[in-house]
């Protein structure tokens, strides 16, 4: 399994979708919303018992796996071309 990481952290969209893939399956979960998370301490309480919890830890492992597969190649790797990238290809139009 190749992945460039080093690009794929570089796109604010690819950060935003790790985040999402953790935080969604956690706040729906437990029924809150970002809203209540207001202390630093409330959001590791709720990253551990999400860790702890094996249903919300599998609902975690499979957002991620959605937001790292790319559907246009065959497994969970980058294609050839992408592994060459310095920084996200930009839209040709």
């Amino acid at each position: 399994m190749k992945i460039n990481w080093k690009v794929r952290f570089k796109n604010p969209l690819f950060i935003a979708q790790i985040v999402l893939a953790i935080g969604a399956p956690l706040l729906a979960y437990y029924g809150l919303t970002a809203q209540d998370l207001t202390t630093w301490g409330s959001v590791l309480t709720l990253i551990w018992n999400g860790v702890s919890n094996p249903y919300v830890f599998g609902m975690i492992l499979i957002s991620l796996y959605n937001a790292l597969n790319d559907p246009t190649v065959s497994g969970l790797s980058d294609s050839e071309q992408a592994l060459l990238y310095e920084r996200p290809k930009k839209e040709s139009k």
